[in-house]
């Protein structure tokens, strides 16, 4: 079975900066994996080249088994995203929100109103479906960008510091949430943070610095001995 997505010696430059060196990882499917750095590590230009805001000026980036440059639509069909910055329509309903990314993906009317009473109680938000965007709370509006993120149905969610800005409860609840989709769901998610918490022993883990893969397994063996705040810290040149 293919990988959900293969990223193979991927490069990226701006200008004289050299934002992401020779990156390769793999998300298998079903998996997740938590890519962890500090901010500027390379984080969202990684997410960038994968949903082809920019284009990788090496390697290759295969979603799904669908190459990336080769095959733009049928792997970015496969793709559900959700950034660090809000990419919902704030005077809208969520149900409006919905409705028009189901219509993006050529989603019917009546098929999309079936999806979206799924995705919002797959997320706890059936009652919140006709309210607007900016009456809801931090973290509701995010639990609502992964109910959009879901609505065609994608192999993959890309999730970009997905947590930034909100409550420690917030934040467990919108972790917890991508947990039980990949158990409930199967689907598969790459999960960016550079919170150290968010990230459980068992979790395959990349360590993403100055654009480099520093490290990549389990969390529970890079961590060691040392614990994988220490281990963090050392890797990175924080602490000896």
């Amino acid at each position: 079975m293919t990988a959900a997505l293969e990223i193979d010696q991927v490069s990226h430059n701006f200008g004289r900066v050299h934002a992401l060196k020779d990156v390769s990882l793999i998300v298998p499917r079903g998996g997740f994996t938590a890519l962890l750095g500090v901010n500027g590590a390379g984080k969202t230009t990684l997410f960038s080249l994968i949903t082809r805001l920019y284009n990788n000026s090496s390697g290759s980036i295969r979603v799904a088994g669908y190459d990336l440059r080769r095959q733009p639509v049928q792997a970015l069909a496969r793709l559900g995203v959700v950034f660090q910055s809000r990419a919902m329509d704030a005077d809208l309903t969520v149900r409006q929100n919905l409705a028009y990314h189901a219509s993006l993906h050529g989603i019917g009317r009546a098929e999309a109103r079936e999806r979206i009473a799924a995705v919002l109680a797959q997320v706890g938000l059936t009652e919140k479906a006709g309210d607007r965007v900016s009456a809801l709370s931090g973290g509701q509006s995010r639990r609502a960008e992964i109910a959009r993120a879901l609505i065609h149905r994608p192999d993959i969610l890309l999730l970009d510091e997905a947590t930034v800005g909100l409550d420690v409860k917030s934040r467990a609840e919108v972790l917890a949430l991508t947990r039980r989709l990949i158990a409930e769901n199967g689907v598969s998610a790459l999960w960016a943070t550079h919170i150290m918490d968010e990230i459980q022993p068992d979790d395959d883990l990349v360590i993403l610095h100055r654009g480099e893969v520093l490290r990549h397994g389990s969390a529970a063996e890079i961590a060691g001995k040392l614990g994988l705040t220490q281990a963090f810290l050392t890797l990175t040149g924080v602490a000896a």
